[in-house]
Order: C-alpha cells, then structure tokens, then sequence
C-alpha cells in the first residue's frame, strides 16, 4: 500500500510539473517581481551563470546539478537508510496483515495501530521515502523555468545541443531514461519481497522520462541525466544492493546452521537420556 502511494505521488507531482512549468512564459530579469519568478526562478539562473564560468550554460547545469545532490545527500542517505529498515520489517508486518485479515473497520484500525507501533519501535518512518521527490520537484521547476526564460540560458549551447530545444539525436533522453532506470532497479532490488508498485515504477518511469525528455530542452534533460547518474552511483555507495542481498544470504546461512547444530544437540541429548 505504501509503495502504491509512493507512485501516485510521485505521478501527481509530474502531472504538476507538467502543469506549472507551462506557467509564464515571459522573459525573467532583475525587475522582474513575485516570490517565485524574483527570489527563485532569477536566481537559479544567476547560479547557473556563475557556475559556467563564461563557457557554456551546460557546464553550469551540470556543476548546478551536482551542487543540489551533494546538499541533498545526508536527506538522501537518510530516505535509503529508512527505505532499508522498512523492507526489512516487511515480513513483520505481512504476519500482521494476516492477523488482522477481516476488513471491518475495527480490525483495520488495530492493523493500522499495531503497524504503527511496529515503526515506531524500530524507529522507521515510513514516508521517508517522498521527502527528497517533494523538494526535488520544485528544483526541477525552477530549473525548467530559469533555462526558457532567463536571458542567456535560453540560446546558450552545449556539446551538440542547444539547451532551449530538444536534443536533435536523443542521446539525452536515452541517457536519461537509462540511469532513471537503473536508479529505480538498484533500489527495487535490495527489497525483502517484491512489490507489483515498485516493478511497475522500475519500468514506467524511465518510459516517462524518455518522452518527456524528447519534447523537453536539452538543459533539463541534461539535469536528468547528470543528477540520476549521481543517484547511481549514491545508491551503490550507501545502499548497495549486491552488498545487502549478500548480508541477507551469509545471515540466514548462519541461523541455518545455528538451527542445525541445536537439532543436532537435542538429538544427541535425546540418544544419551535413552542410554
């Protein structure tokens, strides 16, 4: 259920992204005015001028990028550390869920308490897992508006693109629906039992990106693929989902063997009493 609302949040929030960055389509300078096009939109451009250094935008774009995951890291390790603590109590909660299987509302509630103590004790937050979507989506906004209408970012160049329109031989959106995909398959792996929701999120994501990323400027395809590149490579660094499946071997070879060497010492005390 939980994975199942991971997705619809994560749909709804680029059903937004969709909407908003449709939003205003006037040029954004200095005099311009309100919250969002002054204090954000301006100034990310700002940033990512200064981060290329005279050369091209994309440079700043790609140091901007890894400036905003770096930031984002120690929130990042925390949502992996806690992504971890929950699969890891998955078989708990399954023996809880058919415990309390009748679906009358006095049974759900006792689930949903118990479920809830069962977080709380081993100090697992559940909904750790959308904080990083729920602040990278404004990022990702703010970029999109900043690169179509600050002056200079929207005719600057990069490699063989123009960073306004869509890349002309689609190695970005390839690259980016490529590394969202292994994102999404690396963290799927290192859980317990698979989830029809994750699956279904591993496979429909990177299609999602692929598409947006045609019609997309090049400057925010490349903000896809350079921050998920990094979430790759964060995710095989703190979360590294070969590491965890080997622990999970080497731990249940070992209660193998303890519940081995206790069958075999209560034979042998068996044998000794008959004598």
């Amino acid at each position: 259920m939980k994975n199942k609302k991971k997705l619809l949040l994560t749909l709804s929030l680029l059903t937004i992204t969709l909407v908003l960055t449709g939003c205003g389509t006037s040029e954004i300078t200095s005099s311009s005015t309100g919250i969002w096009d002054h204090y954000i939109v301006y100034n990310f451009g700002r940033a990512i001028k200064a981060l290329s250094f005279s050369a091209s935008a994309g440079l700043g774009i790609i140091l901007f990028t890894l400036i905003v995951r770096v930031i984002l890291f120690p929130l990042m390790n925390y949502q992996m550390k806690s992504m971890r603590k929950t699969q890891e109590l998955q078989p708990k909660i399954k023996v809880l869920q058919e415990k309390y299987a009748a679906k009358d509302p006095e049974t759900r509630r006792k689930l949903q308490e118990e479920t809830q103590r069962l977080y709380s004790e081993h100090g697992v937050n559940p909904f750790a897992g959308c904080l990083p979507l729920l602040i990278q989506m404004p990022i990702l906004m703010a970029l999109y508006q900043a690169i179509s209408r600050v002056d200079g970012l929207k005719t600057g160049s990069f490699l063989w693109m123009k960073l306004a329109e869509p890349d002309p031989y689609i190695i970005l959106p390839i690259l980016a629906a490529l590394f969202t995909f292994l994102s999404t398959k690396l963290s799927s792996m290192s859980q317990v039992e698979s989830n029809p929701a994750m699956t279904a999120m591993t496979y429909f994501m990177p299609v999602m990106i692929f598409f947006m990323a045609l019609n997309f400027p090049s400057a925010l395809s490349l903000y896809w693929v350079v921050g998920n590149a990094f979430q790759v490579i964060q995710t095989l660094m703190i979360n590294n989902p070969f590491k965890i499946r080997k622990e999970r071997e080497e731990e249940a070879k070992r209660k193998r063997d303890l519940e081995r060497a206790v069958a075999k010492a209560h034979k042998s005390k068996k044998k000794r009493n008959k004598k």
